[in-house]
């Protein structure tokens, strides 16, 4: 433990960060290697490589991951907002070009690759997009003559339009959902809020028609009829492993699943180690934003409020899709399970993104609210 004296800036970031999100996302980043090793081996093995090819990255992304996260909780509010702006102007530099130089898997460019590295452009911008439209909506709050809303819409339109050129509209509904969020607790009008549903509403009909592949996936959920079957071993793993589990690595139904080192991890989780695990892991995800949102409402500071809300919200949303796409609740999508998954890029930029919530909730008294606040800011006033 540091010392109340220690003035160094390791010890007073020990004694400002909020060690319960520590705890709890340095727990999932050891659950994602766990379950690498349960899930990977089968997939390895079924393409030639070898069988722990893909936990050993896992593990590999993650220590990189880790001190990167750290590395972030260090920075000040303003720091993250430079940081931030930063990564946008380059991730919508690097989307722009995955349209032209990208690496097409399955119909979609979503991939550029540097010197045998992958990197998905996607996955930096969401952060960013989350701190730049915090910093606008905040910005207009303090001074409504500056157009921060309109700018923030600006921004919207462009990182929509990019999306689903790839296509990815599932990351379209992530990013545009969570900007929805953001800009209710920014004090969305309620005409905008009738405004953007109908856009909303219209947009997703509209990629019902004119994209077989997302009218084909909506279709099969509802009907049940066609290519079914990753969806279908997802949930029969999870009814295999009952409330307990089959044991680690006694998994059967996890061998035919083609991607259950990555989407569907979390049925392999619940194969193996049972019902009870995937219940952690939902409160896991669920603590995390329960607690980022109760913080963000205590912040009388803006940008802190809207960036916090904005990063925990989009990392549940994420979680909630993955899961329910495992247990069968939701059409099928592409999408990692935050910290779990296996992914290079999916890793670092979700670290990043947590990196940021530590470094917004680090314990800062002058932030915080407290029931004598408004009080005592009169009383200094009338001195």
């Amino acid at each position: 433990m540091a010392s109340r004296l220690d003035r160094s800036p390791v010890a007073i970031w020990w004694r400002t960060i909020d060690r319960w999100f520590l705890a709890a996302f340095l727990t999932l980043m050891g659950l994602g290697i766990v379950l690498s090793f349960a899930a990977s081996p089968a997939v390895a093995e079924r393409i030639g490589l070898d069988s722990f090819h893909f936990a050993t990255r896992q593990i590999f992304f993650t220590l990189p991951a880790l001190c990167v996260m750290l590395a972030v909780s260090f920075l000040e509010a303003r720091e993250v907002r430079r940081m931030a702006l930063i990564m946008l102007c380059i991730a919508l530099v690097l989307m722009v070009a995955v349209l032209y130089v990208g690496v097409e898997v399955k119909g979609a460019r979503r991939w550029v690759s540097f010197a045998g590295v992958s990197v998905q452009p996607s996955e930096f911008l969401k952060p960013a997009f989350v701190i730049v439209c915090a910093w606008l909506f905040a910005e207009h709050q303090r001074q409504p003559d500056i157009p921060g809303n309109l700018m923030a819409m600006g921004l919207l339109g462009v990182v929509l339009a990019l999306l689903v050129a790839q296509p990815d509209l599932g990351q379209t509904m992530l990013s545009l959902g969570t900007w929805g969020v953001m800009f209710f607790m920014a004090g969305m009008p309620w005409l905008w809020i009738i405004v953007l549903g109908a856009l909303g509403a219209g947009g997703a009909l509209a990629a019902y028609t004119v994209f077989p592949h997302v009218a084909g996936r909506i279709d099969r959920f509802l009907t049940g009829e066609g290519d079914t079957f990753q969806v279908d071993m997802g949930r029969e793993a999870v009814i295999n492993g009952g409330w307990f589990g089959v044991g680690p690595g006694e998994g059967t139904v996890k061998r035919v699943i083609p991607d259950s080192h990555a989407d569907f991890v979390f049925a392999v989780a619940g194969e193996e180690f049972g019902i009870i695990m995937c219940f952690l892991i939902m409160f896991l995800f669920a603590f995390i934003v329960l607690r980022g949102l109760n913080i963000a409402l205590k912040e009388h500071d803006d940008f802190t409020r809207y960036a916090v809300a904005g990063l925990v919200v989009v990392f549940g949303l994420q979680s909630v899709i993955n899961m329910g796409v495992n247990l069968q609740l939701l059409p099928a999508k592409g999408m990692t399970l935050p910290f779990i998954s296996y992914g290079g890029s999916s890793q670092i930029a979700i670290a990043i993104s947590m990196g940021m919530v530590l470094a917004l909730t680090r314990k800062r008294p002058e932030r915080r609210k407290s029931p004598g606040y408004p009080l005592a800011k009169h009383a200094l006033a009338a001195e």
